[in-house]
């Protein structure tokens, strides 16, 4: 969200009907406002009503509420910064605005998830990013074997020659980057990772994107993960 004149808020939410939009909500800042602005948190899950006309990019929120209301997220330094890096990576890599209702499904999902599950969160991150690079169109080829033991991050297969070496994860990387593609949200903490693994693998994901996600910049959110998951 950005501030808008004496008592608003421009906010972008990706939804379920007209994919990524720019919504004002007005009087959310005035003191008997109706809206509360805890609703306007990032990560928040919300149900809403807005006055859509296809001409504009930037249109009014008749109704808002909340969808889903977080029990553990905000009151947890763990899950905050997992959460904080999902959005980031969602805020800079998720362009569409049209109907995608699978990838809205999964952002929504994968929300909750993190919420809700009892279980290690600290591979979560590299899951999420694995997962998402299948809906945004550049999922990593499935080729791995002892005939092809190299990820290539710039072709995004598993190759027999490695070139530059900045593009490529060795061997031990790469057969532990390919069981990460084979896992899922519910079952990333059975993933045996060292926290050494885990940053590398993290570093090079990050590569991943930027290298496909045109016009991707840096993500910051990853350094205060490396500050606060074991």
């Amino acid at each position: 969200t950005i501030k808008y004149s004496e008592t608003s808020y421009i906010a972008d939410i990706y939804t379920e009907e007209k994919g990524l939009r720019s919504y004002i909500i007005s009087g959310v800042r005035k003191k008997k406002s109706t809206v509360s602005q805890g609703l306007l948190q990032v990560m928040s899950l919300v149900d809403l009503v807005a006055y859509e006309r296809k001409e504009k990019d930037l249109n009014r929120i008749k109704e808002i509420r909340s969808a889903y209301i977080f029990q553990e997220i905000p009151f947890s330094i763990y899950k905050s910064a997992v959460g904080l890096f999902m959005i980031e990576l969602c805020s800079k890599s998720v362009k569409e605005a049209g109907v995608n209702a699978k990838l809205f499904e999964y952002l929504f999902n994968s929300f909750q998830f993190l919420d809700q599950t009892p279980h290690s969160i600290s591979r979560i991150p590299l899951v999420f990013m694995a997962e998402l690079s299948v809906f945004l169109g550049f999922q990593p080829g499935e080729n791995y074997g002892k005939a092809t033991p190299f990820f290539d991050l710039k072709e995004g297969i598993y190759t027999n020659v490695p070139s530059q070496a900045s593009l490529f994860l060795d061997e031990n990387l790469s057969e532990k980057f390919f069981r990460l593609m084979q896992s899922s949200l519910s079952l990333s903490h059975e993933l045996e990772l060292s926290k050494k693994d885990r940053k590398i693998l993290l570093e090079k994901l990050i590569a991943y994107y930027q290298l496909h996600v045109e016009g991707l910049k840096s993500i910051n959110a990853h350094k205060i993960l490396e500050e606060v998951l074991e």
